[in-house]
């Protein structure tokens, strides 16, 4: 039951009509909206000493976060990974982590805590009480939320509060820092290592089956066959980054097959040789369709043309397979004339 349901003439005469503002529950009308206590006034509100001090210590939360966010890079570039400390009762712990959780924690609780101190001492704080109104916005009361907006603004004093406005902007600013020094634990920059495999002119292919150098007379028609660079070894420390970027296939197409002029000068005997890692998403290509030429990657079916360039004919790869030209040397094995000419696997936009 609500005040709705009681007839006006039975309402006391402090409560009003239904649809005017319900003040006072008594007996006969117990559930009624009993209102608002009276406003307190904060000391902030009448000293403004008091809110003086108030500004300035939300401004020293905002320093202290400004501070401990200069400390956390600090600590992040000057202590050693591999030092510890003993902390009690914790026992020995990482200084770095221990110093990197501290500032962080330190950083996010003072601009936590000088926002709420600012919300609770300086910011307006009397209650305003208003009708529940439908879903739908009509105009007159999205008015009243601009107009609520402004006047939030207006009582948040953060124009008139200079200190207050230039700390919270400078904790703000300072604390992102955080994240971008700890972009570096990602690892070092690649620089030019994504355009470079083991590849290089005199290096021979080696079957990785076999571990044998490989002859023309090895690759025949219509198989598909994988390669790796002379003197890489599986128990290599940097075999698998190395292998990602270097593993071959080759193939012997027809030479009249072959449609890409380049692409029959980078070969021998009609046996080209191009990147295994699909430029998708890096998987390695196993599956060869003779009769059309086609490659096909397993993980999401990206095909590629073998005798035109190796070109993307479906799926979602977005760039051919990069060749790479061979011949073979005076002893009759099969070598490399060079480097891939663009990045391998799925690298980056500036390939080529």
């Amino acid at each position: 039951m609500s005040s709705q349901d009681i007839p006006e003439e039975n309402l006391p005469a402090e409560q009003g009509t239904a649809h005017g503002a319900v003040r006072v529950a008594d007996e006969k009308n117990p559930f009624a909206d009993p209102g608002l206590p009276p406003h307190e006034h904060r000391i902030q509100d009448i000293d403004e000493r008091a809110a003086k001090r108030s500004e300035r210590t939300v401004a020293l939360l905002f320093t202290l976060s400004m501070l401990a966010t200069v400390a956390f890079i600090a600590s992040y570039v000057t202590i050693p990974v591999d030092r510890s400390v003993y902390i009690f009762p914790l026992g020995h712990l990482s200084a770095l982590n221990f110093a990197l959780g501290m500032t962080l924690g330190v950083a996010l609780f003072a601009i936590g805590a000088g926002a709420v101190h600012w919300a609770r001492t300086l910011m307006s704080d009397q209650e305003l009480a208003d009708e529940r109104h439908p879903i739908e916005a009509p105009s007159e009361v999205r008015a009243k939320v601009m107009d609520d907006f402004r006047q939030g603004a207006k009582e948040s004093a953060l124009g008139r509060r200079k200190l207050i406005r230039n700390t919270m902007f400078g904790a703000l600013a300072l604390f992102p820092l955080s994240g971008v020094v700890l972009l570096r634990d990602l690892g070092p920059l690649p620089g030019t290592k994504l355009r470079h495999t083991l590849w290089s002119k005199g290096k021979l292919l080696v079957n990785m089956n076999t571990n044998e150098p490989m002859r023309p007379s090895d690759i025949i028609v219509g198989s598909l066959t994988f390669a790796k660079p002379e003197g890489l070894e599986e128990h290599d420390h940097e075999f698998q980054t190395e292998i990602a970027k270097a593993a071959l296939m080759l193939v012997r197409i027809q030479p009249d097959d072959i449609k890409d002029k380049r692409q029959l000068e980078w070969s021998h005997e009609g046996i080209v040789a191009y990147s295994k890692i699909c430029t998708h998403v890096g998987c390695p290509i196993s599956l060869y369709e003779q009769q059309t030429h086609h490659a096909l990657c397993p993980c999401h079916q990206s095909t590629f043309d073998l005798a035109d360039g190796a070109r993307v004919i479906f799926g979602p790869a977005g760039h051919a397979l990069p060749q790479l030209r061979i011949g073979v040397n005076d002893e009759g094995y099969l070598e490399a004339l060079g480097d891939f000419d663009e990045p391998v696997g799925p690298a980056f936009w500036e390939r080529g």
